[in-house]
């Protein structure tokens, strides 16, 4: 039995004829209707054909007779019969494609993600872990993603202007070092896009002195800091709430911590719609599946660059040595066995968490593991894992950073890109407030 491939017969024909139509047919170098270039089908004519049924063809019984009288109904079927064929093929062709691997996940392009980091103070382990991981994962998933080094708003302490210049680019080597990659999303500086703060006046003129005084983050810091605080600290959620709304962000990545700022993020865009019609979508919070991560040395507090105490903090460029001691000096309690239990022994259950996450295990998992392993042999692990995942980002951090020109590239390209995000946006709200 013949067996067909696109546009092939896998079945040699006769010697005679190249194209099964018959041993007498019009020899191959002469062209025929069936021979692409051939002088056409009325150029052709039949030779007489063997009264058997022809199994070569495909075309079934045809008698002798009908075969010489009719060379041109033959052909014809012929034809349709190898139509038919390569159909049939690639339909099976079409099936086995669709059973041998599912489509690739498409990015969402209706969402749109923005989120941002101060550029002082060395990257630490509850940065990483907290938010750089995540927004790595999500510029894969989405198709329009804004991340900014936010140097405006770390002036809202004092700044050595050459200091925060050197933070901007090793900031930037960082994140890329961590896989921030500027063709998947916008990577840019907050300061080179003056219409973030165009924004961030408008808005300010629609919230209340009161509303800014009750937030968290403002008591906390002034009373840290012991002083009554800067107009550019207190308006420091304004300019966050302008950072998002300018890019009309869908959905900002944020930790615990920045629940409420995102609250009045939102409410600032229902109170601009409210009033001038509907322009800014309300963002939504992406909140990431880590908590927070704790101070080494306080596991009541989270971990913060600018906690005095240096054994606090474990800051991604620091050397192995120095993560070791850290986490062995880390506060935990009087019972070796390693349990998870954040409530009740919240300085075992950091260790634990952190284990997790640097190494991809579930908590359960981790716990599974250290069965009968003392707190003070389990802290070393954990340090252990934590200098395994940021060795390779620590190269590539060192490599970056001798390239100033490049980081420097990165951030103006960034930085162009958005702005032509922002500025549309900001001369239409110009134009809806009375400006133009």
């Amino acid at each position: 039995m013949q067996t067909w491939n696109p546009g092939k017969i896998t079945k040699a024909p006769p010697r005679s004829c190249p194209h099964l139509l018959g041993k007498n047919c019009t020899p191959p170098d002469s062209g025929c209707a069936a021979e692409p270039g051939g002088p056409g089908r009325a150029a052709w004519r039949p030779g007489p054909r063997p009264a058997s049924r022809s199994r070569e063809t495909g075309i079934g019984s045809l008698n002798r007779r009908h075969y010489e009288q009719d060379g041109s109904a033959l052909l014809k079927m012929a034809l349709h019969s190898m139509r038919k064929a390569r159909g049939c093929w690639r339909f099976i062709r079409a099936l086995h494609k669709g059973s041998a691997a599912a489509p690739a996940p498409q990015k969402d392009s209706k969402k749109r993600i923005f989120s941002g980091i101060q550029p002082t103070g060395i990257l630490h382990l509850g940065n990483y872990l907290g938010a750089i991981e995540n927004w790595v994962r999500l510029q894969d998933e989405y198709d329009s993603v804004l991340y900014s080094i936010v140097d405006l708003h770390s002036i809202t302490v004092p700044q050595d202007p050459a200091v925060l210049r050197q933070s901007i680019l090793d900031m930037t080597a960082v994140l890329l070092a961590c896989g921030i990659n500027p063709e998947k999303s916008i990577l840019f500086q907050q300061s080179q896009v003056s219409e973030h703060t165009q924004l961030s006046w408008i808005l300010s003129c629609m919230v209340r002195l009161p509303r800014l005084q009750h937030l968290h983050q403002w008591k906390a810091k002034t009373t840290k800091q012991k002083h009554d605080g800067t107009g550019g600290l207190l308006t420091y959620p304004v300019l966050q709430a302008a950072d998002i709304l300018l890019y009309k962000s869908t959905h900002v990545p944020v930790g615990e911590d920045q629940v409420q700022h995102m609250e009045l993020v939102q409410d600032l865009a229902e109170g601009f719609n409210k009033k001038y019609g509907e322009f800014f979508p309300v963002p939504k919070s992406v909140l990431t599946s880590m908590k927070k991560v704790k101070s080494l040395r306080d596991p009541s507090a989270k971990m913060s660059k600018s906690d005095p105490d240096k054994l606090a903090t474990v800051r991604i460029t620091d050397s192995p040595e120095e993560i070791v001691q850290k986490f062995r000096k880390a506060v935990t309690d009087f019972t070796s066995e390693v349990t998870y239990d954040p409530a009740g022994r919240a300085g075992v259950s950091n260790m634990v968490a952190v284990h997790a996450a640097v190494t991809g295990l579930s908590v359960e998992e981790v716990v599974r593991r250290s069965a009968g392993m003392d707190t003070a042999h389990y802290k070393l692990a954990v340090a252990d894992a934590v200098i395994e995942k940021f060795a390779p980002i620590k190269r590539e951090i060192e490599k970056l950073k001798l390239d100033k020109d490049h980081l420097e590239k990165v951030l103006q390209i960034g930085s162009a890109k958005a702005k032509e995000l922002a500025y549309p946006v900001c001369q239409e709200v110009k134009k809806l407030v009375g400006f133009l």
